[in-house]
C-alpha cells in the first residue's frame, strides 16, 4: 500500500492503472477509522480493481464553533488499518495542498453550492456544511478520478446531496452506498464516537432505540409524524440528550405525505459536547 501527498502524484499514478485498464473505487473520510469505514473499503473492493482511500480533514465544512482543531489526526493507525483491509492506496494531502490560494480555511475559493436539499435538517443546524461537503468532494473527485465511489449512509443528507451534485454536474462517478454499522448496542459507529466515555457510549444506545420505536408506531398505522416527532424528542430529553431533531421524511428529504411508502426517520442529538447523528428506512 502506498501513501501519496501530493495531487500530481495520485493522478500519475491513477493514469497508470487506468492505461492497464483497471477500475479505480474510492472511499473518502476524514480519518479516525472505525470498523464501519474498512466496510466501505471492503465494499470498494468488491466493485473495483484499485481502491484508494482519501484522509483529509475538511475546514471547509466545519462551522464557527465546531471540533475542526480538536478533530482526532490518526494518520499512522488509519494507514494499518487500510493496509490490513486491502486498500491499495492512501491519499493524504495537507490544507495546503487542497486548498492552494485560499488563506487555509478554503472559504475563499470556488465553491459547490446545493440548493433547497443543502439548507434543510443538518444544513439547517450547521450551516454551510454542505457546501463544504460537496466543494471537497467534487476537488477529490477531479484528483482522483474514480469510477466508483462508495459512502456510508449513516450520513444520510450527506449521501443524497453527494448524489445530486453528481448528478447536475455529470461527474462520471457512480456512487455507490453501505448501510449503516453498529456496536452491539446499535449506536452508528461513528468517528465523534471517540469523544465519548464508556458510559456515554451505552447511554447513546437510546437514539437508535428511539427510531425503532418510531418505526414500530408507523408500522402500527400511525401517521401523526409531528407527534412521533415531539414524544421521541421529549423521550431523550429526559434520559439526558439534548436533541437537535429528530424527523421523518420521505426518502428524498421531502416533508411525507400519509400515502408515502417509503420513510426515512432521521436524528441528531446532543450526549454532552458530542453531536451525533443516525437514522432509520422504513417501508410502511
Amino acid at each position: 500500500m502506498q501513501i501519496i501527498h501530493t495531487i500530481s502524484e495520485i493522478r500519475r499514478l491513477v493514469a497508470a492503472y487506468k492505461q492497464e485498464g483497471k477500475t479505480i473505487g474510492f472511499v473518502p473520510t476524514m480519518g479516525n477509522l472505525h470498523q464501519g469505514h474498512l466496510e466501505l473499503v471492503k465494499m470498494a473492493l468488491s466493485k473495483s480493481d484499485i481502491v484508494i482511500c482519501s484522509i483529509f480533514v475538511n475546514p471547509l465544512q466545519f462551522g464557527e464553533g465546531e471540533d475542526f482543531e480538536q478533530y482526532p489526526r490518526t494518520l499512522d493507525k488509519d494507514a494499518q488499518k487500510l493496509k490490513l483491509a486491502g486498500c491499495h492506496i492512501v491519499f493524504a494531502p495537507a490544507v495546503d495542498e487542497m486548498y492552494p490560494h485560499s488563506k487555509g480555511s478554503g472559504c475563499d475559493q470556488s465553491q459547490i453550492i446545493i440548493p433547497d436539499i443543502s439548507d434543510i435538517l443538518e444544513g439547517a443546524a450547521r450551516p454551510g456544511h454542505f457546501t463544504g461537503v460537496a466543494t471537497v468532494v467534487a476537488k477529490l473527485f477531479n484528483m482522483v478520478q474514480p469510477d466508483k465511489a462508495v459512502f456510508g449512509i449513516k450520513d444520510y443528507q450527506q449521501l443524497q446531496v453527494i448524489k445530486c451534485f453528481v448528478q447536475d454536474l455529470c461527474f462520471p462517478v457512480e456512487i455507490l452506498s453501505h448501510s449503516i454499522v453498529r456496536e452491539s448496542n446499535g449506536l452508528a459507529m461513528s468517528s465523534r464516537n471517540a469523544f465519548l466515555s464508556a458510559e456515554q457510549k451505552q447511554q447513546a444506545a437510546a437514539i437508535y432505540q428511539a427510531l425503532k420505536h418510531i418505526e414500530s408506531q408507523i408500522h402500527k398505522g400511525i401517521r401523526d409524524y409531528a407527534a412521533l416527532q415531539q414524544q421521541a424528542e421529549k423521550q431523550l430529553n429526559i434520559q439526558g440528550f439534548r436533541t437537535d431533531y429528530i424527523s421523518i421524511r420521505d426518502v428524498d428529504l421531502n416533508m411525507p405525505e400519509t400515502e408515502s411508502k417509503k420513510l426515512v426517520i432521521l436524528a441528531a442529538v446532543y450526549l454532552g459536547n458530542t453531536r451525533l447523528i443516525d437514522n432509520l428506512q422504513i417501508s410502511t
